[in-house]
């Protein structure tokens, strides 16, 4: 039964290919609502006449739609995730265009991930026309806003992980060799603001104490929290502050992005922000903001899950599979407090966010496959 999986969807290369071009042809940037709602029609229609499941478009007033795709029926579900917008701007097919050369595709979002979304169109409609059935129903997620942090899907994402056995996510694959990954950082997103005196800086700068100085003291303060053995880290990424050169300045600011392994490092990174206090005398110190993701860490669940992949993708694909993890957030980390989490399903290829991105065709058939078997076997 698994043999005829991928034989199957190896003579379906060009097919896939034909539908990731009309896929990444339709842009999708996050913040363009209109744009981003015409590919949920897309995904929602082609899901149906694919595989013959069932499909929902979720609306939604602010952010692009999200669909809600359902294949096959059972008390018990498996959560197949990916999202459908990128972090390109309107108008870059222009000048990147969709093109295939020496077995990669180009194109803007064609890794990161349109590959995957097809890779997960095409498995379930492998499955329908093998009549393979499971005791358990599919539902394939879909987001509009994963680049921008959630802000719409986070509640989505989680109610549906609450309901599931196992989540499968098709953010790209790492490296050449296209691991899994079995860890994800949490990340957390603070912002700091300062206030000093304002005084004439010409005139009595003696009255005034310097917001910007007292940032640069919580700057070194917080770049020193930094454990790279344990893998927590802090960036302090932008600032800002004052109000004109001749203004000893009274108010100034930084956005920290923290990155950590566990949600017990996520606790102790927040404590220690909190911990701030002002070096100066006369100004004050605030800190907002908290978890954006928690981590997914690499539980015994998450390693069966893998473990089940690699004797899936040995045997029937001729791969060695491996497994790695990452310090970037996907909307895995919303799905991995409620259920295992297995990420990095989608695409083999390199360059995501950056104008070389690209997938790699001969592995499309392959990972597709591979989600197809890990969709059957964990199914019954």
């Amino acid at each position: 039964m698994l043999e005829q999986i991928v034989v199957h969807l190896e003579k379906q290369t060009e097919e896939m290919c034909n539908y990731l071009q009309e896929l990444v042809e339709m842009e999708s940037p996050s913040m363009n609502k209109q744009l981003v709602d015409q590919v949920a029609e897309w995904l929602a229609k082609n899901f149906q006449n694919l595989t013959g499941g069932s499909a929902e478009i979720i609306q939604d007033n602010t952010f692009g739609n999200h669909v809600k795709c359902q294949w096959g029926s059972g008390e018990k579900q498996i959560l197949v995730l990916g999202h459908m917008d990128t972090v390109w701007p309107e108008g870059t097919i222009e000048t990147m265009p969709f093109r295939i050369k020496d077995d990669k595709v180009f194109g803007p979002g064609v890794f990161d991930m349109k590959g995957g979304l097809i890779q997960g169109l095409f498995a379930l409609k492998a499955l329908k026309e093998l009549e393979i059935t499971l005791n358990k129903k599919v539902v394939f997620l879909i987001d509009s806003d994963e680049e921008i942090g959630n802000p719409s899907s986070r509640a989505i994402i989680e109610k549906e992980a609450k309901k599931s056995d196992a989540v499968f996510v098709l953010e790209p694959a790492i490296g050449k060799k296209g691991s899994l990954k079995t860890s994800r950082k949490g990340v957390g997103i603070f912002h700091l603001e300062v206030t000093g005196i304002a005084a004439h800086a010409g005139i009595e700068p003696q009255k005034g104490v310097s917001a910007i100085e007292e940032l640069a003291h919580q700057i070194i303060k917080i770049q020193s929290m930094n454990d790279l053995e344990k893998g927590t880290t802090f960036n302090v990424g932008t600032i800002s502050g004052g109000s004109t050169i001749n203004v000893v300045p009274e108010k100034a600011y930084a956005e920290v992005d923290v990155r950590v392994k566990t949600k017990s490092e996520m606790e102790k990174a927040i404590a220690s922000l909190q911990k701030l206090k002002p070096v100066l005398k006369g100004t004050s110190v605030s800190i907002t903001g908290g978890a954006n993701r928690m981590s997914l860490e690499r539980t015994e669940e998450v390693a069966a899950l893998f473990r089940k992949a690699k004797q899936l993708a040995g045997q029937y694909l001729h791969i060695e599979l491996t497994e790695r993890g990452t310090g970037g957030g996907s909307d895995g980390n919303l799905t991995a407090p409620f259920a295992p989490t297995l990420d990095g399903l989608g695409a083999v290829g390199d360059g995501a966010h950056a104008n070389h991105e690209h997938l790699l065709v001969n592995h499309m058939p392959k990972r597709s496959a591979l989600l197809a078997m890990l969709l059957a076997i964990c199914g019954k």
